[in-house]
């Protein structure tokens, strides 16, 4: 693995882990073993740069999970009743949802910064596409496909949220018996 990947790799840990303000940048020079040179060669802009190649790798790790989990499935509610099971599955087993540590980059950093702000953004957008494209598929028009596909999205962030400050995934499993009905609207 490259410098600027083993960086970014170890970054993104460690911001899931402690946020980006609880993070310095002592500790990921001393984690990574790289210099403060060696660290600018690769991010000039500093820690901001760093972070937002953090949320594009996150980006692209969980949508790719998305699209794979829509992809197994005829209907929507299917592939998101089989997301969010797997969101449970991770939450019982590890104690904490991958998808919830963006979330809390999020709100630590969005409104601090319009480049982190435009990242943060870009995963939510491509999340409601892959929600939205398999809603038109289902029969819904392209104005209620979008209309729902925000809604799911903000279902699963919230319950995200609740699994963790609850420290159980009942809000999860409550969404994923709920939203069926909020499908059914077109059949």
């Amino acid at each position: 693995m490259d410098t600027k990947s083993l960086i970014i790799e170890i970054a993104t840990t460690l911001f899931q882990q402690k946020g980006y303000k609880g993070v310095g940048l002592n500790e990921i020079l001393k984690v990574c073993y790289v210099t403060k040179g060696s660290f600018y060669h690769h991010f000039p802009n500093g820690k901001e740069e760093l972070l937002i190649a953090c949320l594009q790798l996150m980006e692209e790790a969980i949508t790719k999970d998305i699209e794979d989990i829509f992809n197994q499935f005829q209907t929507t509610q299917e592939a998101i009743h089989a997301m969010i099971e797997k969101l449970v599955d991770d939450f019982e087993r590890e104690g904490t949802i991958t998808g919830y540590t963006f979330s809390s980059m999020v709100s630590e950093m969005a409104s601090l910064s319009e480049s982190v702000r435009n990242a943060c953004s870009s995963l939510y957008t491509k999340i409601q596409e892959i929600y939205s494209n398999k809603l038109v598929e289902d029969g819904f028009s392209k104005e209620m496909g979008y209309s729902i596909a925000l809604m799911m999205t903000a279902f699963i962030e919230g319950g995200m949220m609740l699994c963790i400050t609850q420290n159980a995934s009942a809000p999860l499993k409550t969404i994923s018996d709920v939203l069926p009905y909020l499908l059914k609207e077109n059949e």
